[in-house]
């Protein structure tokens, strides 16, 4: 049964001891994204949806660490987890990872790790398929997409500035707010690939999990610290 279905932005900043003595500039993002975790907390499962170069599965049994990111901080990704942590872990499943270990530490989470560049046919029928999935028992799951907005909204920003971006950018908050899954469907796959917005394909899928509008929706943080959208949310089916 799906309870909820939230949405936080992928950047290793979340995690304090990657930023030093930056990690305060970032404090109002990280604590939004800690309270949707709590949010959730009483789900057995979290679905996690992410963007990556590559399409997988990460099973709830991993472990990972943001070493590669230059921190030796570890994850796990269900109470059952064990072993060495995978230096290769997608970004999704880390960052999922933090938050379930802060907050949420009985819980489960599997990670959907969709292809960035994946038609919006294929992220319709993943958020189909999912969507089944959650609402297939009583079992109480969540919906986590972990997914950023574009990268190009200023000239710092990592993709340096489109003025495209910033029209977009609008729509997606705009469509997130509302909790309008019809508004993120007609996301672009070609500019959003133009401007950087590499949670496009993200999005897509979260749209196509809700045949409908939710019964609420609600927008905690909502802004580009960086040059790059982050939002972070949660629509009640």
């Amino acid at each position: 049964m799906l309870t909820a279905a939230a949405f936080v932005p992928s950047p290793p900043l979340l995690v304090p001891e990657l930023n030093g003595l930056a990690a305060a500039e970032t404090d109002d993002l990280r604590q939004s994204v800690l309270e949707v975790g709590r949010s959730l907390s009483g789900a057995a499962e979290w679905i996690v949806v992410g963007a990556g170069t590559a399409g997988q599965i990460v099973p709830s049994t991993a472990c990972g660490t943001f070493k590669g990111f230059g921190v030796d901080v570890r994850v796990q990704l269900g109470p059952e987890a064990a072993g060495e942590p995978d230096p290769a872990l997608p970004l999704a499943a880390l960052v999922a990872g933090w938050i379930r270990d802060r907050t949420a530490p009985r819980t489960r989470v599997t990670t959907h790790v969709i292809a960035t560049d994946s038609d919006a046919s294929h992220c319709a029928e993943l958020g189909h398929d999912l969507r089944a999935a959650l609402d297939g028992d009583d079992l109480p799951r969540a919906l986590l997409v972990v997914a950023d907005g574009a990268a190009t909204l200023t000239a710092k920003a990592p993709g340096a500035y489109d003025p495209r971006s910033g029209e977009v950018e609008a729509a997606l908050a705009t469509a997130l707010a509302a909790g309008d899954p019809d508004a993120l469907r007609v996301l672009d796959p070609g500019l959003c690939a133009e401007i950087e917005l590499a949670g496009r394909a993200a999005w897509h899928v979260l749209a196509a999990a809700f045949t409908g509008r939710p019964r609420s929706a609600s927008v905690s943080y909502s802004a580009a610290p960086y040059g790059v959208g982050y939002h972070v949310g949660i629509w009640t089916p």
